[in-house]
């Protein structure tokens, strides 16, 4: 019997690492659908990638207007009828964060909106699309700076980068992939939070280390991953990571 086309979500994927993730998907033939807030941008892309072959379509997506969310989900629903992979991919960082004693308090509450409350916000409008798959799957994507045993350890290669908007908005999107692993657990739907590494991005002003390519890799691992591949579980590329 054919398994019908596994259909993957998206978000914040008009560039950087969403949009590789959305261009690995697509390859490994999943129907992607290409959430960006820009317009022009999203809907770019999404012609590129299918420009390139592969089944996509752009799905206007702002995290911080709850009647796009609402739109998108109506939009889905009446379209495609479920979410097998919905992917959290959207994320901000913004000048002025920094340690706690200098940070820009308004760009740490703007990190926290898109970074945390905007990721819950629109899982919450998308959760009922991804409960209507045989085999849902959330992907929170997160940062090895959420991890407080990392932060915590003054050795770590990261020890310096003490930024209270960013570090703090990615632990608490770990907090709210556990806690929502647990309320899904008897549905069977997995829930991930990954750690893509230090890469290259608009994000970072292109300083990072790692190709997009590989940004995306535990990402898409995790996306096309057949069968029990665990829940609340916070993983890189090398493997488990601590909280």
């Amino acid at each position: 019997m054919t398994q019908p086309q596994r259909i993957s979500l998206v978000t914040g994927a008009n560039k950087g690492i969403g949009l590789e993730v959305a261009r690995q998907l697509g390859r490994a033939g999943h129907r992607v659908l290409l959430g960006a807030r820009d317009a022009g941008r999203g809907q770019a892309a999404a012609d590129a990638l299918r420009g390139e072959g592969f089944d996509v379509r752009f799905i206007p997506l702002d995290l911080s207007d709850s009647a796009s969310l609402a739109t998108a989900a109506a939009d889905i629903a009446a379209k495609e009828g479920r979410i097998d992979v919905l992917i959290n991919n959207a994320g901000v960082f913004l000048q002025g964060d920094g340690p706690t004693s200098s940070a820009d308090l308004d760009a740490v509450r703007r990190t926290f909106d898109t970074n945390y409350f905007g990721t819950v916000a629109a899982t919450q409008a998308l959760l009922p699309l991804v409960q209507k798959s045989q085999a849902g799957r959330v992907i929170n994507v997160s940062s090895g700076l959420g991890s407080i045993t990392l932060n915590a350890d003054p050795e770590w290669d990261y020890a310096a980068v003490k930024l209270i908007g960013y570090n703090a908005s990615k632990a608490a999107l770990n907090m709210f992939t556990v806690i929502l692993a647990g309320e899904l657990r008897e549905s069977g739907i997995q829930v991930h939070t990954v750690d893509p590494g230090y890469t290259a991005t608009d994000l970072n002003g292109n300083s990072g280390h790692q190709s997009v390519e590989e940004g995306a890799e535990e990402i898409v691992r995790l996306a096309l991953l057949a069968g029990d591949g665990g829940t609340a579980t916070f993983t890189n590329k090398d493997g488990p990571q601590p909280w």
